[in-house]
């Protein structure tokens, strides 16, 4: 039977006693993590957020009726034991944050029994992800999913007071929104009041912040809920949050340095890491160049080489074919892998494979001072000489080739070359190398669409310099964007905005939208831009993203409270469910089942 509170007050957390309270009377309340009856003595290790705390019940310290209770502890049970905390003396547990001591009981009270738990409740958990997902409230209450949570709210808290001080005011903007095109798949809300019409779930506030800058506050900061209806992976989810924020009368470098102390902020009190200032800024140019991604992992080397101008005359038709369709030949030297069995170097080439490549050429230079190769017969010995020193290749390397578009064989390198550092085990997983990758393309052509799309979104200010090239080049045309990247992760992106009404409808134009369109979508916002817009500018972080690099996790899921699933599903409330028909012919929906 659970007892009541009624005239009980907790003194303390359990891991909050130390030595300095030898000697005084508390209450603790908590769940029993585990319980050991010794025979007229029983121990009891309670839990709870802090951490864990033994508890002696004996007979001479409490009454029948208690030790009797105590006997009837199990796993998960929650109790709320008053008592005399003493010194453990020699038996004390150095492995334990509050081993030195312990809690001699004179008090319990039973405030809820449990059934046996589907798993069992404790750190680095082996039980199947599914079932602890399933069972949620349950896995939430092990002691490293805690400890990640409440690194979370530390993490929100930084930022909430770093902003404050830096003059930004934390404005809520709508969950209920105007769908609009140019991004992600939006969630829908069917409007009961509008039949037939449909709010969307925000994918960022970013028409509202800008609206905010024209209203005159200056800088604005929120930690938003977002959502995107598109496919998950390790740290992707359907809703996800957000440190978005947006200021006026600044430029890039502005934005780059209230982030930067932000940064080194934040990873100092979490991580007591210093990180150091100006954080080093790339282009994205060179990001693709040198590692093939505009997210690139610095902690190892393995960087691409661009051979093109060395193979363009050889016999090797792959190669050649490549060069005259506009595209290029580069490489990467796996240094030390020149042995390599041939079976791992075809899992190579079918990982390559899978980003779009027709193969993978190669060149094993092996120890003994022979090369073999894919390619060799269709080379000259002066091609191949010429192609290993281009490559800086030693004996016991191994050299591998894409050949292709520039866009094919970027995300082909790029992604292999992190993909064999990681086999090789060469990345210090202790380094946290931070990156501003700058000057994004404004443009990028969309294969399926047939035309120019916005590589960031449609109110992303061109490069002064470039503005001249929108007419006649647009893929010429750089954008004042900037991405915050940390080994190998996209940790937030921004950019400075458009707010001249003329730039404004030229990158429209080059999009593709009529005057009607633009209007139709947007007119809320340029019709605000009417009376009196401040040049102002943004960034915003995946908080999720972030809480995970810092907590050393590999999935955001551990990172988030309530998480969905790989298909959006969460198995715990088993969402997405069907509705009443009540309730759909309220919303004038009718479901056809697909055959």
């Amino acid at each position: 039977m659970a007892e009541s509170m009624k005239g009980l007050h907790r003194t303390h957390r359990c891991a909050e006693l130390g030595v300095s309270n030898v000697g005084e009377k508390v209450t603790v309340m908590g769940w029993v993590q585990k319980s050991r009856n010794k025979g007229g003595i029983i121990f009891v290790d309670l839990r709870d957020r802090s951490g864990i705390l033994q508890i002696i019940f004996e007979g001479k310290d409490i009454d029948d009726d208690g030790f009797a209770k105590a006997e009837k502890l199990r796993s998960e049970f929650v109790i709320a034991v008053t008592g005399v905390v003493e010194s453990r003396g020699e038996a004390a547990n150095a492995n334990m944050a509050t081993g030195e001591i312990e809690l001699r009981a004179d008090d319990l009270r039973i405030l809820s029994e449990s059934d046996t738990p589907p798993f069992p409740i404790e750190e680095n958990s082996k039980t199947k992800e599914e079932m602890r997902l399933k069972y949620r409230y349950l896995d939430l209450r092990r002691p490293d999913v805690q400890s990640n949570l409440m690194l979370r709210s530390r993490i929100a808290a930084i930022t909430r007071q770093f902003l404050a001080d830096e003059g930004f005011l934390e404005i809520e903007t709508p969950i209920l929104n105007k769908s609009t095109p140019e991004g992600a798949r939006d969630y829908l809300v069917p409007s009961r009041v509008h039949p037939g019409q449909f709010y969307a779930l925000p994918q960022s506030p970013q028409l509202f912040k800008q609206l905010l800058m024209v209203s005159g506050y200056d800088r604005y900061y929120q930690i938003a809920k977002c959502f995107r209806d598109e496919d998950l992976r390790a740290d992707r989810q359907p809703e996800f949050t957000q440190i978005d924020m947006e200021l006026s009368f600044v430029d890039v470098d502005d934005v780059i340095d209230v982030n930067e102390r932000l940064i080194k902020k934040i990873f100092k009190e979490t991580l007591d890491l210093d990180v150091s200032l100006p954080i080093q800024r790339i282009t994205y140019a060179e990001a693709m160049d040198r590692f093939g991604s505009d997210k690139p992992d610095t902690r190892f080397g393995m960087e691409l080489q661009n051979v093109t101008e060395i193979v363009k005359g050889c016999g090797f038709g792959v190669f050649t074919g490549a060069i005259e369709n506009g595209g290029s030949v580069r490489g990467i030297n796996a240094r030390g892998c020149g042995s390599m069995p041939r079976k791992k170097i075809d899992a190579l080439v079918q990982f390559a494979k899978d980003f779009g490549a027709k193969g993978l050429a190669y060149i094993q230079l092996l120890d003994d001072g022979n090369v073999k190769s894919s390619f060799a017969k269709f080379m000259t010995d002066d091609e191949m000489s010429a192609l290993i020193s281009a490559m800086d290749g030693e004996a016991g390397d191994l050299l591998l080739f894409a050949a292709d578009k520039d866009k094919v064989v970027f995300d082909v390198l790029g992604n292999l070359r992190v993909h064999l550092a990681e086999q090789l085990e060469i990345i210090d997983k202790n380094v946290f190398n931070f990156l501003w990758v700058t000057e994004f393309p404004l443009f990028e052509w969309s294969e399926e669409q047939d035309r120019f799309t916005a590589m960031h979104h449609p109110f992303t200010m061109p490069m002064e310099e470039d503005i001249q090239y929108l007419d006649t080049d647009p893929g010429r045309v750089r954008a004042k964007a900037y991405d915050i990247v940390l080994n190998g992760t996209e940790l937030g992106g921004g950019s400075v905005r458009i707010h001249q009404d003329d730039i404004q409808e030229k990158m429209f134009e080059k999009l593709g939208f009529t005057k009607e369109e633009a209007q139709s979508q947007f007119g809320f916002l340029l019709t605000a831009f009417k009376y009196g817009v401040p040049p102002h500018a943004g960034l915003a972080y995946g908080f999720d993203r972030l809480v995970m690099l810092i907590a050393g996790e590999d999935n955001i899921r551990n990172v988030i409270a309530f998480p969905k699933v790989k298909d959006a599903s969460c198995l715990m409330c088993e969402a997405p469910d069907t509705v009443a028909k009540e309730q759909l012919d309220e919303l004038g929906i009718e479901i056809t089942e697909e055959e």
